[in-house]
């Protein structure tokens, strides 16, 4: 089965299961609709057409994630990677990246990741009036969150995919998190430690939706 959308056409793979409702979701692949085993063809195909409307929002969301990581983004600005064996080593021109081959620009953006974010964290720690400790700092992955601060042990950890923002952005989760020091918690109080160091940090808090 299929469906035109936007002048394009979209495969709808039908998983049957014992379950009383429908669903829909939408994957870079095709539409997927979980039903029950006894639901027939026209009842799916009248489903799917009152729903157009929220399918093709949810089609352009997952398009425009692809797309999102299927480029490279570096301190917030977004290159095309060109891959040349001829090449030792990383060149960044306009708005495309020369890379030997995509393990490598991996590698350096982990290198990227330690090197920034500790200058950054030098950085940020020395504006701050008040005392608090100098963080233990750890980077890696983290799906619904770009900072966390332990207080108790002394250590903040940033997302790795920060990497992709701009200093603006890096900066304002490394005031957050080391505000916590002050204030462990979201309270007016916190916020106003946030502004004194991060003036604009609305803007960058919208940018990461954080």
């Amino acid at each position: 089965m299929q469906i035109k959308i936007n002048d394009k056409y979209y495969s709808i793979n039908i998983e049957r299961k014992n379950n009383k409702n429908m669903y829909l979701r939408v994957k870079p692949d095709g539409i997927y609709i979980t039903c029950n085993y006894l639901t027939p063809n026209a009842i799916i195909k009248n489903f799917i057409e009152k729903n157009i409307d929220s399918i093709s929002k949810m089609i352009l969301k997952t398009e425009a994630k692809k797309e999102k990581d299927e480029k490279f983004y570096y301190l917030g600005k977004k290159y095309d990677v060109i891959v040349l064996n001829n090449i030792s080593k990383i060149e960044f021109y306009e708005d495309k990246v020369y890379v030997k081959n995509l393990s490598y620009l991996n590698t350096f953006l982990k290198n990227e990741q330690i090197r920034i974010f500790n200058e950054r964290l030098k950085v940020c720690y020395n504006v701050f009036e008040e005392s608090i400790p100098f963080p233990k700092l750890l980077i890696g992955k983290m799906k619904r969150k770009w900072g966390y601060c332990n207080k108790s042990q002394k250590l903040i950890k940033l997302n790795s995919n920060l990497i992709r923002y701009d200093i603006k952005e890096i900066d304002y989760v490394i005031i957050h998190e080391l505000c916590h020091f002050l204030e462990f918690n979201h309270s007016p109080n916190f916020w106003k430690y946030v502004k004194k160091y991060a003036p604009n940090y609305k803007e960058s808090k919208n940018k990461l939706n954080y």
